[in-house]
């Protein structure tokens, strides 16, 4: 007589975000016929990263030519967009132009075009009458900036909607609110909080904000830790004498992993300006102090002091980013692209992300591209960071030891 307590799957997925649901959807690419178990600790999906994203499919400039994020998003972004287009779900065409918001970062838009060009993408320099027929209401501090045609925006819930309804036809098990799970790496088994096993084959972990924390049960990727950073919106509000039909961002600090604050304009009709990039209080803390993690809390300011006394970079976020949560921080940050722009324009929004953010307690740094460890008979991927939901079907072959490049 079969046991109900104990079940076997060929795959078992941690996490139910757009890693772990491309990962499962490409492996039934390779491998028709596998069983696949996804655990999520939530009650559905998209309460987190993949559910909170902005949408943009990133065209791939802004990334090491040598990083795994330059091997994956130029594929993903093409991938994703064709996916959503077969299965009908909104796509924005609309584009994005990269303005420097001060004169001494116009050098930076040729670094940006050569990166763009070797990792694929398709970039053009343009010049002030171009930019102001792309973006009236923008600024350009230098007469030049950056035209990326193939970035597009779509709407994150739908398209993890849709891919879990895909993942349902095909046969796999999803098991929600599943938070108390035990980890058993050495029998290839996992303990559910009702008591049942689930026996693998293998195990892949996708948990985004808790990722390195389940690694750490495996025996793996113990030198890392996840910092959170809160990324706060404000919305535009009807009415207000502003146009935005395309994504205008500011030239980044390319050895700091947040883009600035930009506008984008969404399949809703809504333009947000965001994110911010604030040391969050917790890997769920979307708001105020709800779910507040105190050791966490301090962990992160420990690091963040260490690394201040030590790092100019980390100097110039606390300087330029850290404090941007503030009205008038987050005015400014604004009004260095779209100068017009005043508080009454725009509305606090619910749109509020976070941003896992790994750092490598060992090397004192943030970890800047997409990290994936090994354990045993698992996989651990501890840092998939923006621009994760662009590149994800891309990534996921990318795990799997496949072409990047093939067909979704």
């Amino acid at each position: 007589m079969t046991d109900p307590t104990y079940k076997t799957t060929d795959i078992c997925i941690i996490g139910s975000g757009i890693v772990g649901l491309s990962l499962a959807y490409q492996l039934f690419k390779h491998q028709p016929g596998l069983s696949i178990s996804i655990i999520d600790k939530e009650s559905k999906i998209g309460c987190h990263s993949s559910g909170r994203n902005s949408g943009v499919l990133h065209a791939g400039i802004y990334y090491d030519p040598n990083s795994i994020k330059a091997k994956v998003s130029v594929a993903g972004a093409k991938r994703l967009k064709e996916w959503c287009e077969q299965e009908d779900l909104p796509v924005l065409k609309c584009g994005k132009v990269i303005t420097p918001q001060r004169v001494e970062l116009d050098s930076q838009l040729d670094v940006l075009f050569e990166r763009g060009k070797m990792n694929g993408a398709t970039v053009e320099l343009i010049d002030e009458k171009q930019f102001h027929e792309l973006v009236p209401d923008g600024r350009t501090a230098s007469g030049r900036a950056l035209w990326s045609p193939d970035t597009c925006v779509v709407k994150p819930i739908l398209v993890i909607q849709k891919l879990r309804e895909r993942l349902l036809q095909q046969g796999v098990e999803f098991i929600f609110s599943e938070e108390k799970w035990k980890a058993f790496p050495d029998k290839k088994c996992i303990v559910l909080s009702n008591g049942s096993k689930l026996s693998y084959g293998h195990l892949y972990n996708c948990a985004g904000l808790q990722a390195d924390r389940i690694a750490h049960k495996y025996g793996v990727g113990k030198s890392y830790t996840i910092l959170p950073f809160r990324g706060n919106y404000w919305q535009l509000k009807e009415g207000a004498p502003f146009n935005f039909e395309t994504n205008l961002y500011p030239v980044p600090d390319l050895e700091i992993p947040f883009l600035g604050v930009h506008a984008t304009p969404s399949v809703d009709g809504a333009v947000y300006f965001g994110p911010t990039a604030t040391p969050a209080l917790g890997r769920e803390n979307y708001r105020g102090m709800d779910k507040l993690e105190v050791g966490m809390a301090l962990r992160f300011l420990h690091h963040m002091i260490h690394q201040f006394a030590r790092d100019k970079i980390i100097r110039r976020y606390a300087n330029e980013q850290a404090f941007q949560w503030l009205p008038q921080n987050f005015l400014k940050a604004t009004q260095a692209i779209v100068p017009k722009l005043q508080l009454d324009h725009i509305k606090f929004s619910d749109k509020v992300g976070i941003r896992p953010q790994l750092y490598d307690k060992k090397n004192y740094q943030l970890v800047q591209d997409f990290l994936t460890l090994e354990g045993p008979s698992s996989t651990h991927i501890i840092n998939a960071i923006s621009p994760a939901f662009t590149a994800s079907f891309a990534f996921a072959d990318f795990i799997l030891g496949k072409n990047p490049e093939g067909v979704s």
